[in-house]
């Protein structure tokens, strides 16, 4: 066997140790990078795992315009009204639904000086649904259609966003799954190099990452469907 004393000081890379643990999408890896000059290793762990939102905020800012303030605000009255069954219809409790604040321009004002034409007064009102029946929600988006043949203006609809709140249930397993793929990594390349692992001398654990698990091109808020990541980098002695 080789004398380890001998070893030039370089850079060992490229090698990944892969680790799926239990069920789900769950996945382990190791990057190693070791300097055989301070007889260490550094190694990488990495835990996946795909979850679903269990909360759902949606909201929705409808508006309305003309010349006479007391009219605008009687059809905004009027649209809420009809905001409201839609979403009652859709099955939402009252606790649910709340009623943000509504919002007056008058373009005519100082404010609005150098604009010219349209109407003078505009309204908008905003109403929130925050539920964890996120399958509603999704319904509810589809069937939005319903509430504009009634003439409800929606403006500036984005979409409900979906937050994932369990990040605390899973942090501990994730963990534990990272440290162990790195140590496989670490284990893996003491082996090849015919050198003992030794204790560690040094470990970090990076950020926990909520990304949409289908990648480039959704947002995470849009998207239900979630992937969590979470990186561990642990410096092992070799003896």
């Amino acid at each position: 066997m080789t004398d380890n004393r001998l070893l030039p000081a370089a850079v060992f890379g490229g090698l990944l140790a892969l680790g799926v643990i239990g069920g789900g999408a769950l996945v382990g890896q190791g990057v190693i990078h070791a300097r055989a000059g301070d007889r260490t290793v550094t190694v990488r762990g990495l835990s996946e795992r795909d979850v679903k939102a269990d909360l759902a905020v949606l909201p929705l800012r409808f508006t309305a315009s003309g010349e006479v303030l007391a009219e605008v605000q009687s059809r905004i009255d009027g649209d809420l009204g009809l905001v409201r069954q839609f979403l009652s219809a859709q099955g939402y409790p009252a606790e649910a639904v709340t009623l943000g604040r509504l919002e007056v321009a008058d373009t005519r004002s100082r404010e609005y000086a150098a604009q010219n034409g349209g109407p003078r007064f505009i309204l908008a009102q905003t109403v929130i649904v925050r539920t964890t029946d996120v399958p509603r929600v999704e319904a509810t988006t589809r069937a939005l259609n319903d509430l504009v043949r009634q003439g409800v203006v929606l403006q500036d609809f984005r979409g409900p966003s979906y937050v994932f709140t369990r990040l605390n249930d899973v942090r501990p397993q994730m963990i534990a799954e990272a440290t162990a793929a790195a140590r496989k990594g670490a284990e893996q390349f003491a082996k090849d190099s015919g050198t003992p692992l030794g204790p560690i001398r040094q470990a970090t654990q990076g950020s926990f990452e909520i990304l949409p698990r289908d990648g480039d091109g959704f947002e995470e808020a849009a998207s239900v469907n979630k992937k969590l990541r979470v990186v561990t980098t642990i410096t092992y002695s070799l003896k």
